[in-house]
């Protein structure tokens, strides 16, 4: 099985790593690949080709670049397009899930807020997959155990709707520790891709497991709530502090905001 990262920005969009920089910094990781999912509404056409061109340089035999694009649509929800490299011209996320897949893309709702629940589940046209943790949206230490309920009322519908586990790697101090193992030896964006979307993949975070399913044991479940409270207590100050520091004039140093984001 090949180790990489799933949901990775660049400075192509609003990322604060370079493509050389990734690179670097997941082969020190032990992975094999990034699947990259730069903001479309960042690129024209002439950036965009220069973008898979910078990916397809920076692959090789021992590592290689998916490039994809991030759809911003309609009241802030935003649709990962794994291996998606066309733009759109369209907000309505109908129309993102199946711009992506006509691509052969993978379509997956990133970070999908819990006030879109309802919305979502009244979708005709379902995407390839949610993202059940990002671990930038939800934090480091555990997802929220609703989203893979959602998840589980979707694949009552498609069954084969899957269980995304993205980074959302933006910042150079952020956590970088969530991983997909996916089923190929092959260090290719075809196959790393085929694989995605078979769902012949699964989720690492430290000694933990996540299968593409989302099907987990419910005691797994009942950590990852006892750990939501813990870190929502935690985002809670952080973001009262920061609203009385914007209060009186004050900004959070440099370095607190990384520590903050090594935490979460």
């Amino acid at each position: 099985m090949l180790k990489g990262a799933i949901h990775i920005h660049s400075t192509y969009s609003d990322g604060e790593f370079t493509l050389s920089e990734l690179r670097k910094l997941f082969l020190s990781e032990g992975c094999a690949f990034a699947c990259m999912t730069d903001h479309a509404e960042s690129f024209d056409e002439g950036t965009l080709v220069k973008y898979m061109d910078e990916c397809r340089g920076l692959s090789d035999s021992g590592f290689c670049f998916v490039p994809g694009l991030e759809f911003a649509c309609e009241q802030q929800m935003h649709v990962l397009g794994y291996g998606a490299t066309r733009l759109a011209r369209t907000k309505n996320p109908h129309q993102i899930i199946q711009h992506i897949e006509e691509q052969s893309a993978i379509s997956v709702i990133a970070h999908p807020k819990t006030e879109h629940f309802p919305w979502i589940e009244t979708f005709e046209v379902l995407p390839r997959g949610i993202e059940a943790w990002n671990s930038k949206y939800d934090g480091r230490y555990a997802p929220r155990p609703e989203t893979f309920a959602l998840l589980q009322r979707l694949r009552a519908r498609v069954p084969q709707t899957l269980a995304f586990y993205g980074q959302d790697l933006h910042w150079k101090e952020q956590f970088h520790r969530l991983f997909v193992r996916v089923n190929s030896d092959r260090i290719d964006p075809e196959e790393i891709l085929l694989a995605l979307s078979r769902g012949t993949y699964q989720g690492q975070w430290d000694e933990l497991e996540l299968p593409s399913s989302g099907v987990l044991p419910e005691e797994i479940f009942d950590r990852f709530a006892k750990e939501r409270r813990k870190s929502d207590r935690i985002r809670a100050w952080a973001k009262s502090s920061k609203r009385i520091l914007d209060s009186v004039g004050l900004k959070i140093p440099s370095s607190v905001r990384s520590r903050l984001r090594r935490i979460f």
